[in-house]
C-alpha cells in the first residue's frame, strides 16, 4: 500500500470507568490489529509489556502482532505526522488504519476538527468513525450528570455498552433504549471484558480498508430516524425525538437537548446553493451542530457526494464513484444540541428555490 494513500481514523472513547481501558487491551491482542497503529493518551492504563517487541522512539512502541502504539502528550499533529514519515520511511510497519484512544472526558469534536482543519493532517487522514464505550452499571447516572458522556453517546456510530455481566438484563435494556433514542443511527453493542470482533467497531466509514467500494448505507444510516412533521413539497424532515416512559422521566432533561434527524431532498441540487446553506448553518450555530453527514444528489453529477461536518467546520466533500442503490435522493443526517430543528430546516428552504433542480 502506498504511503501517501488516505488513512481512516476511528476515534475511540468513552467516559470515565466506562471500561474503554479494557476494551482497548483486548483489541490490541486481536490479530486483524496488525496493520493498526494506535495514538493512546498514557501507557500506564494498558498492558501491554507482553506484547512488546521493540521501541521504535521516545513515544513509539511496535508489539508482537504489528499493531503499533504511541504515546500522545496532546499533540495530535505531530503524532499523526511522525507516523506517516516513519510508515514512508519503513521506520515501522505498514498500517492501513488508526485507532484514537482519547481520555474519559474529552470532547471528540476538537479531534475531529484537527482531521479536518489541520491541512498535514487532513491530506493523509480521514475520520471513519467514533466508537463510544458505556458502562452498564453507572451509564444512566453518566449521562444524567455529565455533558461530556452525553455528548460523546450523542456523535458516536458503534456505542459498546460494557461490564454487562455486573448489572441485571433488564439495567442493560433500558440503558439500551435510551442510548437508542439519543443516537438512533448508532449500531449499539455489547462486550463483556472488552470481548469483542474489531470489525464491527472500526469498519464504519465510507471507505474501509481494502475495499474500493463506499458503503454509504452503513456510514449514513438515514433510513434509522422517523418523521415527525409535515413534510414541505420537496423536502422530507426526519427527526428521532427521545420519548421518555415513567421510569425515565427523570432522565430526559439533559436528553432533550440533543436532536437527531435527517432531511430527504428528492430533486438534485445546485451544489454551491447548498453548500452556502450549510455554511450559514456553521457559522450561525457550529456551537450547537455536533455532526452533519449526508449524501447529495448534485444537479448535472452523475454520482454523488459525501458531506460531513463537526460544529463550525465543513469537511471536504468526496465525489463518490457510482449510488450505493437505486435511491438517488439526497440524505442529510443532522445532530444538534440545544437546537431546534426549524432553524435547520427554515435556513435549507431560504436556499431551496435556488438550490432544487437546474433551471435557471
Amino acid at each position: 500500500m502506498p504511503a501517501s494513500i488516505i488513512t481512516p481514523v476511528t476515534l475511540l472513547t468513552g467516559f470515565l470507568g466506562s471500561g474503554k481501558t479494557t476494551l482497548l487491551n483486548r483489541l490490541l491482542k486481536h490479530p486483524s490489529m496488525s496493520e493498526t497503529a494506535v495514538l493512546i493518551n498514557e501507557f500506564g492504563a494498558v498492558s501491554i509489556d507482553h506484547l512488546l517487541v521493540r521501541e521504535a522512539s521516545e513515544n513509539m512502541i511496535i508489539m508482537a502482532n504489528g499493531c503499533i502504539c504511541c504515546s500522545v502528550a496532546g499533540d495530535m499533529v505531530t503524532a499523526l505526522r511522525d507516523l506517516y514519515f516513519k510508515r514512508a520511511n519503513g521506520e515501522v510497519p505498514m498500517f492501513k488504519r488508526v485507532v484514537i484512544e482519547t481520555t474519559g472526558l474529552a470532547d471528540p469534536a476538537p479531534i475531529m476538527h484537527t482531521l479536518i482543519e489541520m491541512p498535514l493532517v487532513a491530506a493523509r487522514y480521514s475520520l471513519s468513525g467514533i466508537v463510544v464505550s458505556v458502562d452498564a452499571a453507572h451509564g444512566m447516572k453518566q449521562l444524567d450528570e455529565y455533558a461530556e458522556a452525553l455528548k460523546q453517546a450523542a456523535v458516536a456510530d458503534r456505542i459498546v455498552i460494557t461490564k454487562t455481566d455486573l448489572v441485571a438484563p433488564q439495567i442493560t435494556g433500558e440503558l439500551r433504549a435510551r442510548i437508542t433514542a439519543l443516537n438512533p443511527g448508532a449500531i449499539v453493542l455489547e462486550a463483556v471484558s472488552g470481548d469483542i470482533d474489531p470489525a464491527v467497531l472500526f469498519n464504519t466509514g465510507l471507505y474501509q480498508p481494502g475495499s474500493k467500494t463506499p458503503d454509504v448505507q452503513k456510514w449514513l444510516r438515514a433510513e434509522a430516524y422517523r418523521p415527525v412533521s409535515p413534510l414541505p413539497a420537496n423536502a422530507n424532515f426526519l427527526s428521532q425525538h427521545h420519548v421518555p416512559n415513567k421510569a425515565q422521566q427523570n432522565q430526559t432533561r439533559h436528553d432533550q437537548r440533543i436532536n437527531a434527524f435527517a432531511v430527504i431532498i428528492d430533486s438534485p441540487l445546485k451544489w454551491q446553493s447548498l453548500v452556502d446553506a450549510l455554511e450559514t448553518i456553521t457559522s450561525l450555530r457550529g456551537e450547537q451542530i455536533l455532526r452533519i453527514k449526508g449524501i447529495v444528489n448534485v444537479a448535472g453529477d452523475d454520482t454523488p457526494r459525501a458531506i460531513h461536518a463537526v460544529q463550525h467546520t465543513i469537511y471536504p466533500a468526496a465525489r463518490l464513484p457510482a449510488w450505493p442503490d437505486s435511491d438517488h435522493r439526497t440524505r442529510i443526517v443532522f445532530i444538534t444540541r440545544d437546537l431546534d430543528e426549524s432553524f435547520i430546516r427554515d435556513t435549507l428552504k431560504s436556499f431551496m428555490d435556488d438550490a432544487a433542480g437546474v433551471a435557471g
